[in-house]
């Protein structure tokens, strides 16, 4: 016999109590669950050898029992498993489940996990359900009549929950990094666990912001309430948050009873690659267990041992990837610790035998590590291979290099710049919003922006490039372009405002200083692009580099200005920067003081500088 339990938050613990008691007789019982939080004595195979528990996704204890033999996993994305059965394929006997008591018309509610029983109540022989008074009631089409349930049994209890862990600085990073992919407006889809914790936390500044997920939890609730969801932007079902699911506490089980704003869906219609894309400006954000150099993503299983399962990801993925605007992500701590206690890199050159991939290379847009973003989309092999080893462990780059020189995945000149040496030498990754309201993101370049940086080149006037080098440069080689991103970014300095524009990220100023033989001072230099002056990019750069200056101990910043370059002259006297005579009667020598004064006027905040704002969006939004 064949059992459909229903998972999650609405696992019908007193009915799997009962029928515990009667196991002995049934011949021949296999449990089908989705992920089930604890208690889950049927798991017990000493105690119920004649259970056997098929899974659609493993925690920690199944996946041990998987891969010991005692259980099985069916390797299905959600979306699919509504199909599966009702045409058969996965026959279901008898459905177990819980439900909220009925309403005046008779309509019991599934309460916050939907998913696929739907489909089990449908085609099943038997439904027998737990009411559990407690059991929320929720919006959307979760919905069952009392004259589908065969028998029933009331008993009161409380939902189990998801306690979320403690907050993972890793996590936090990854949340930070992943939030600068995601504009106000955007509609979302976020798990829960660490990764959907970290982007939860680093969401609380964006606005307008929509969910379609497959399962929400406090996060979700959280930006709700402080009014970071509203829905207001979504093309499908506005005004709804849209999921399959719900994990998380009571506080969260009891915000979504009778919660209008709420709306749960089976994984069919949830899950559903299309009705995801229908969805414009769709981000999706997922982990992985281990991602290769070219970006094919490891999900279920590693080295022959399952570890979780398919679930929502690809589906996610690949609705975002068709969405307009949409952006799918994949975010990983860039290292583990194995069963050993030994740290492994989770971006590998090559993926181990029995590594069960779940996205294929030309499904990834943008990975996130806590070491930065990786732009894949469009790129090239090679380009690909230098954007992922950018972002691995620091302690691991240099066997990812050697290994990727063996396959000739990386070009010859390519090289790592030496990681930073402390906090102080570190650069921060910011979202910025400038004059002309529009997202960028100040960086440092890195090794892996050769092509960009060459791009940004070509788009020069020749009297861009005069004032920048003080001659006519007609050409940039790849190689002369790596040398100028694959700096020693401890000595020197290189920065750069990035526009995202889809999966293309595209350099629109660059400011660089070179530190002096003294190593007190640098020479400062810079370059706007000619569409986006005047909007603030010159100023944001120059104050970065002379934050950075100051944490580094410098004592001044100077540079060599033409005369005739009057916002530059202009900008340097903002910061109190002194002048004497250049190298020559077309020049000037200006040298900006790391003093006190001029390190509190660059805090000073900027009316023209709005963070988060979109264009479309009022001044007091």
């Amino acid at each position: 016999m064949r059992i459909h339990l229903a998972s999650g938050a609405a696992c019908p613990h007193a009915l799997v109590e009962d029928l515990l008691q009667h196991v002995e007789d049934i011949e021949d019982l296999e449990l089908m669950q989705g992920l089930t939080l604890p208690p889950a004595p049927w798991l017990d195979r000493k105690k119920y050898p004649g259970i056997k528990t098929n899974a659609f996704y493993l925690d920690a204890r199944l996946s041990e029992l998987v891969n010991q033999g005692d259980a099985d996993y069916s390797p299905v994305h959600y979306s699919d498993i509504p199909t599966l059965y009702r045409d058969g394929t996965i026959r279901i006997d008898a459905a177990l489940i819980m439900v909220s008591p009925p309403d005046e018309y008779g309509y019991c509610s599934l309460g916050p996990s939907v998913e696929w029983t739907p489909a089990a109540i449908e085609t099943a022989r038997v439904v027998i359900a737990q009411v559990n008074p407690e059991m929320p009631r929720t919006g959307g089409l979760s919905h069952v009549h009392v004259s589908k349930i065969h028998y029933a049994l009331e008993f009161s209890a409380p939902l189990p929950e998801l306690i979320s862990s403690e907050e993972d600085p890793v996590f936090s990073q990854i949340g930070e990094y992943a939030a600068q992919l995601i504009r106000n407006g955007d509609t979302l889809q976020f798990g829960v666990g660490p990764v959907g914790d970290g982007l939860a936390a680093a969401l609380r500044q964006h606005r307008h912001l929509g969910i379609h997920s497959e399962v929400i939890g406090n996060g979700v609730m959280n930006l709700f309430k402080e009014g970071v969801i509203d829905n207001s932007r979504k093309t499908l079902l506005p005004g709804k948050v849209v999921a399959s699911h719900a994990l998380g506490t009571s506080e969260l089980y009891s915000f979504l009873n009778t919660n209008p704003h709420f709306d749960f869906r089976p994984a069919d219609f949830t899950n559903n690659p299309i009705s995801i894309a229908r969805n414009e400006h769709m981000v999706s954000v997922n982990g992985a267990l281990l991602m290769d150099l070219t970006g094919q993503t490891v999900v279920d299983s590693v080295q022959g041992l399952f570890r979780s399962g398919v679930g929502s990801m690809v589906d996610f993925v690949r609705g975002a990837a068709m969405s307009l605007h949409g952006r799918p992500i994949i975010a990983l701590a860039s290292s583990g610790v194995d069963d050993e206690g030994k740290r492994f890199s989770r971006i590998v050159a090559d993926l181990p035998m029995g590594a069960g991939v779940g996205c294929n290379r030309s499904d990834v847009h943008y990975v996130v590590t806590e070491h930065g973003i990786a732009s894949l989309r469009g790129r090239t092999i090679q380009e690909r291979v230098q954007e992922l080893i950018q972002i691995a462990h620091p302690d691991f780059r240099e066997d990812l290099l050697k290994k990727a020189r063996e396959h000739h995945l990386v070009p010859p000149y390519f090289q790592l710049p030496p990681p930073y040496k402390d906090a102080a030498h570190g650069i921060r990754i910011r979202k910025i919003v400038l004059r002309d309201e529009q997202e960028y993101i100040l960086r440092p370049l890195g090794a892996a922006d050769d092509r960009r940086l060459q791009e940004f080149f070509y788009s020069h006037t020749e009297e861009t490039i005069v004032r920048r080098y003080g001659f006519t440069v007609t050409r940039m080689s790849r190689e002369r372009a790596f040398e100028l991103v694959g700096i020693d970014q401890n000595h020197d300095l290189a920065i750069a405002i990035v526009e995202l524009q889809g999966p293309r990220q595209v350099i629109h100023a660059v400011g660089r200083y070179y530190l002096d033989a003294d190593k007190k001072g640098a020479e400062m230099a810079f370059v706007v692009s000619e569409s986006k002056r005047r909007v603030g990019m010159a100023r944001t750069l120059l104050e970065s580099m002379l934050e950075t200056a100051h944490q580094r101990g410098l004592t001044h910043l100077w540079a060599q200005v033409d005369r005739d370059n009057t916002p530059m002259m202009g900008l340097f006297r903002k910061m109190g920067a002194e002048e004497k005579e250049g190298d020559d009667m077309h020049t000037v020598h200006v040298d900006i003081p790391l003093t006190k004064e001029v390190m509190k006027e660059i805090k000073k905040p900027k009316k023209a500088f709005h963070l988060f704002r979109n264009r479309s969006e009022s001044k007091d939004s």
